[in-house]
């Protein structure tokens, strides 16, 4: 089988059946959807059923609420695909991503691929997954969702249960694994804001989780990622005045917009400790 789609749900009930059918379409004969519902006490768990009777290729599993990572893991256990992808049960795919995106994959072991109105992509390879994570800004989307992996790079390696920002976690975990990782400009995830996921809601609490997975990931910084770590060393402390974990360095001012200078130079004179407590006062 070439292709396991992972789709965890819980209480998505209004917007599970456009999901489905959005992954049913994509004209790839070899492939598998696994649907996790976790627990949900709405009506989802009834359309997961209504859909595994009318097509084969479905598997619904039903579980305790555990959470999204749970819910990704139970998925991964049963997977047996070559490769693996997950979507989330309110977004969608355009028609003929997967069969596009497959084409284009190769050997490698991990492929990127658009996210409609938010990422754009050329088709590029990287063998140098440090090269990959800073050229293609990869921190700022560490989505699991919008790309395809191959399955063995979870042997061993699962989402961590009890943690937002989970594909934070992850990823940088599974590019350590990979050998080749392509982009490519075909295919597009269609993403939908829902006012109540983490990106939403995440506190400074939560953001703190954030802030973690980056700095304990071994992944290189930059000046650029040092910048937008600094952005969320801010907003940590500015919610909840908690320690500031983010340490210090000098950061060059070149192909920073105007915004990050003023911020990178304040670090450079002061700190970062200085720079948070300024913006808790100033908002910057």
């Amino acid at each position: 089988m070439k292709l396991s789609v992972i789709v965890p749900v819980f209480r998505t009930e209004a917007t599970l059946k456009r999901c489905l059918d959005s992954i049913l379409n994509q004209n790839l004969p070899d492939f598998e959807l696994i649907i996790v519902n976790d627990g949900s006490d709405d009506g989802s768990g009834l359309i997961c059923e209504q859909y595994a009777e009318k097509d084969n290729r479905i598997r619904v599993i039903h579980k305790e609420n555990g959470g999204l990572s749970s819910a990704r893991n139970k998925g991964i256990a049963l997977s047996q695909g070559e490769y693996i992808t997950f979507v989330d049960s309110d977004d969608e795919l355009a028609s003929g991503t997967y069969k596009d995106v497959l084409s284009e994959i190769g050997d490698s072991d991990i492929i990127e691929y658009p996210i409609a109105g938010r990422l754009s992509l050329e088709s590029r390879e990287y063998s140098d997954m440090k090269e990959y994570w800073l050229c293609e800004k990869v921190y700022t989307h560490t989505y699991v969702w919008n790309k395809i992996f191959r399955r063995t790079l979870f042997d061993g390696v699962r989402f961590p249960e009890g943690k937002v920002f989970e594909d934070a976690y992850i990823l940088p975990r599974l590019l350590n694994r990979s050998r080749e990782v392509k982009t490519t400009g075909k295919g597009s995830y269609l993403y939908h804001f829902n006012p109540n996921g983490i990106t939403a809601t995440a506190d400074g609490h939560k953001l703190a989780q954030l802030l973690e997975a980056h700095l304990t990931s071994n992944m290189p910084i930059d000046d650029k990622f040092y910048m937008h770590l600094a952005n969320i060393q801010i907003d940590v402390y500015e919610q909840t005045g908690g320690q500031i974990k983010l340490p210090r360095r000098h950061v060059k001012l070149n192909g920073l917009n105007n915004k990050q200078k003023v911020k990178a130079i304040i670090i450079n004179l002061l700190g970062i400790n200085y720079l948070c407590k300024i913006s808790k006062i100033l908002h910057l």
